[in-house]
């Protein structure tokens, strides 16, 4: 028996010589981590973009951990190397905000407004032409998914976390700021690797 469902790719991450652990947030089930074996040869690696759209079909055995039968790309950045700077900028947003999907959805239940958001940032991050702001404003709207939305009041924390950043120190201060915020709110939080890149790519 199987199961398809849309899922958000989170990480690919080694598990043995033959296989590899992919963590996804699902339409289905929530957070869900797959055993994918023949990495390169029966599945494209290109398939296992971070913070991209697929659609997974999996084995679903109670005794076994799931694995990945088929998977196929709906949204996210193309397989196809690119050195355009935008498609560069891109992945490292899809990298860092990857990794705070990571880290902070745990839970192995449904949560279907969670993944529509999901979904529709993958698909605008994919259709921006100017990425450079697009980390921070999802951050801001995963906080209010989350259920701890940054208020709209006269604090000057607040107001420095919803202003829109124009130059890289601003951005630097305000990507800063709202990590903050999160290790504030999330018991799980934990500062992403990937930050210090993130904020050196945008001039």
């Amino acid at each position: 028996m199987s199961v398809t469902t849309d899922a958000i790719v989170l990480s690919l991450q080694p598990h043995s010589d033959k296989a590899h652990v992919l963590h996804a947030y699902t339409r289905a089930g929530g957070r869900v981590n797959y055993m994918v074996y023949g990495l390169g040869r029966k599945h494209p690696i290109g398939m296992y973009m971070p913070f991209s759209l697929v659609q997974i079909t999996a084995t679903n055995d109670p005794l076994k951990p799931p694995a990945i039968k088929e998977v196929c790309q709906r949204s996210g950045l193309s397989a196809k190397r690119s050195n355009s700077a935008s498609d560069l900028y891109k992945q490292s947003v899809r990298l860092f905000i990857a990794e705070v999907l990571y880290h902070v959805l745990r839970h192995p239940m449904p949560d279907e407004p969670m993944f529509d958001f999901l979904e529709h940032a993958v698909e605008m991050l994919g259709e921006s032409d100017e990425p450079q702001n697009f980390h921070l404003a999802f951050l801001a709207g995963f906080a209010a998914q989350l259920g701890f939305g940054i208020p709209e009041d006269d604090e000057p924390a607040h107001r420095a976390l919803l202003k829109t950043p124009l130059t890289r120190a601003e951005r630097q201060a305000q990507l800063r700021a709202m990590c903050a915020y999160f290790q504030e709110h999330v018991e799980t939080w934990q500062t992403p690797r990937s930050l210090d890149i993130l904020m050196e790519v945008f001039d």
